[in-house]
């Protein structure tokens, strides 16, 4: 954790230099940080944190060469102490989920005022979570509520078949797939759909509009 009396240290991770550029000049302009270094990719930025040691990591996700996620996951895997503040344009699930799920501290967008930055690298250094409130919307909307892209288009198929009345023999027949296989799915839908049976999954499906 940075010391309240010295200047929170960073490291700058973006493969676009115009954007390491901009990043550096905001923060050399600003009382209370110090910008250690730049990468261009998530290897360069896990072997620079390992040497420079900053107290926290501006993340992009996206990166030829090595992408955010990947660094994010191998410097929790070292037990190196800097906090990741991913700084990124994309905000779909498939980019936040697993960045926060590898260890960032938080998930900030690019579009994020600059105060709003500074705070934010500032909590982060402070061992604080950190969340656009875009992000952290999204989140609680995915943990408060099963959404339809929660389930594979496998396990849909399966479900409007259950919703008909067919056994797990005959969806196993009309899918081409094991009887094995089946349960497997109606395994994952209950648990998405937070159901104990095939009558709470339909009757659930039909609540969310998964089903016509």
């Amino acid at each position: 954790m940075a010391d309240d009396t010295a200047d929170i240290t960073l490291l700058i991770v973006d493969d676009h230099p115009v954007v390491r550029d901009g990043l550096r000049g905001m923060f050399a302009a600003t009382t209370g940080f110090e910008v250690l270094g730049e990468a261009a990719d998530g290897r360069q930025a896990v072997a620079l944190a390992a040497e420079l040691r900053p107290d926290v990591v501006l993340m992009d996700l996206r990166m030829p060469g090595g992408g955010g996620v990947e660094a994010i996951t191998e410097l929790a895997r070292r037990g190196l102490p800097c906090k990741v503040l991913v700084l990124t344009t994309y905000d779909t699930d498939a980019d936040t989920i697993p960045a926060i799920e590898a260890g960032a501290t938080g998930y900030l967008l690019k579009d994020a005022p600059r105060e709003d930055l500074f705070d934010a690298v500032r909590a982060a250094a402070a061992g604080r979570t950190v969340l656009s409130p875009a992000i952290a919307s999204r989140l609680v909307s995915r943990v408060r509520a099963p959404r339809e892209d929660s389930l594979s288009s496998r396990e849909l198929e399966v479900l409007r078949l259950v919703a008909r009345g067919t056994s797990n023999r005959e969806i196993a027949g009309e899918l081409f797939i094991s009887e094995a296989t089946v349960k497997t799915h109606l395994t994952h839908i209950y648990a998405k759909l937070d159901a104990k049976d095939r009558a709470a999954a339909v009757a659930t499906a039909y609540n969310l509009r998964l089903l016509p």
